[in-house]
């Protein structure tokens, strides 16, 4: 039986564990956190970091492994790669996710290459950072080079704020560095969604709206996917040339992306991150009912060293969203409301982290998710309507 090992076993990748077993691997898993839901799926569990690569390729080289998959988790893409490049798996260069994985390299690469990016800089100092202030168009992101889930981001329109917000984000940061970037204004919904490729050309990729919460403690951490996006096809494709170029430029191969990008009002691409990983969210689970196409099948055979060429787009069918149920504040949980009729009418899954009684933190990452929705809508207007207003669909009690 062939071995897999898994990076992870958080919450947002149970559906990878289960389904690398599915398919009749021996799944192993590690990362720090014995108590993490997903081990309890797999054969074996270690007690190793997902971002010490050293210690995952000599973990790698004792079990014998055949293949290493890294699931919805940014700081553990890189590891991946290392390891299957030190091992001789099936991989996209390492060089190439280090890129994708950090802030300021990947914003350089895109700058010498002629995308449309906004103007950043990375940090070490903030004393370095603040001499630089001025020279940027306000507003700007603060943000940690190589965090994941939107933690430790704020925007900021005075050198007042800088050393705080710059603090916060190097929380975030292994690298202890952070980004300063003039903020790209939108022209419609953010796209989120997930791609894959083959052999370097991008085969499939399923477009989203992503949405977040203003009133929330981050509100640039999003609360939500939902398909099929809003836009023309003409702008789906355009954005499609875009991905296509940059995974060329970098020399990608086999693998799933997670995607996100603006578009500004003159139809500008800012590709804002690409992710050499799945989309957590429950993102791969979503498109799976809106497409058929099971992303985290052909992620776990990309790893194997399977041949993933029957992979064809597929446009989705109905209209359909992830919800990240959340709160504000923290406190104890005393109870989640949810609206009757969209129980009813709207809900397809429902699966809570966190229990009544709980102590539960507030919304300021991904981390802070209570608890998930994959719900269905019966038209556009419904769809957008709901997922932009859900506070008066779903409410935490505390």
């Amino acid at each position: 039986m062939k071995k897999v090992l898994m990076l992870g076993g958080s919450h947002f990748q149970v559906p990878s564990i289960k389904t690398a077993k599915e398919m009749g691997y021996y799944v192993i898993t590690c990362d720090y956190l014995p108590s993490n839901p997903g081990h309890k799926y797999a054969d074996e569990y270690h007690n190793v970091s997902t971002t010490d690569k050293e210690a995952v390729l000599k973990l790698a080289k004792e079990l014998k492994i055949d293949g290493i998959v890294c699931y919805a988790s940014d700081p553990a893409a890189s590891t991946a790669a290392y390891v299957s490049e030190q091992m001789g798996f099936p991989t996209n260069p390492y060089k190439s996710v280090e890129i994708l994985s950090n802030k300021d390299l990947f914003r350089n690469f895109l700058a010498e290459n002629n995308f449309s990016v906004p103007k950043a800089k990375g940090y070490s100092s903030i004393e370095n950072a603040k001499k630089d202030f001025c020279s940027f168009k306000m507003p700007v992101m603060i943000k940690p080079v190589d965090s994941s889930g939107s933690k430790g981001v704020s925007k900021i329109d005075s050198i007042k704020l800088l050393e705080e917000k710059a603090k916060y984000a190097l929380e975030f940061s292994r690298a202890k560095r952070f980004i300063i970037e003039e903020y790209v204004e939108k022209y419609g919904y953010q796209i989120a969604g997930d791609g894959f490729s083959v052999n370097g050309k991008l085969v499939f990729r399923c477009f989203a709206n992503e949405h977040f919460d203003i009133s929330s403690n981050n509100p640039f951490v999003p609360i939500g996917e939902s398909w099929p996006y809003n836009m023309p096809e003409r702008i789906h494709q355009k954005v499609h040339n875009e991905i296509q170029r940059l995974l060329t430029l970098l020399g990608m191969k086999t693998g799933a992306y997670n995607f996100d990008i603006r578009i500004d009002k003159d139809e500008n691409i800012y590709l804002m991150e690409i992710g050499p990983r799945n989309g957590g969210n429950l993102i791969p689970q979503v498109i799976k009912y809106a497409t058929g196409v099971d992303m985290v099948y052909y992620t776990i055979k990309a790893a194997m060293g399977e041949d993933c060429s029957d992979l064809n787009m597929v446009e989705p069918k109905g209209f359909w969203s992830c919800y990240m149920i959340h709160n504000e504040k923290p406190g104890i949980m005393q109870n989640l409301w949810i609206d009757e009729s969209f129980e009813k009418n709207n809900i397809v899954e429902f699966d809570m982290i966190y229990n009544i009684g709980d102590k539960i933190p507030s919304f300021t990452g991904s981390n802070g998710t209570l608890g998930t929705m994959i719900l269905k809508f019966e038209s556009m207007d419904e769809m957008l309507t709901k997922m932009d207003n859900m506070s008066k669909w779903v409410k935490v009690i505390v």
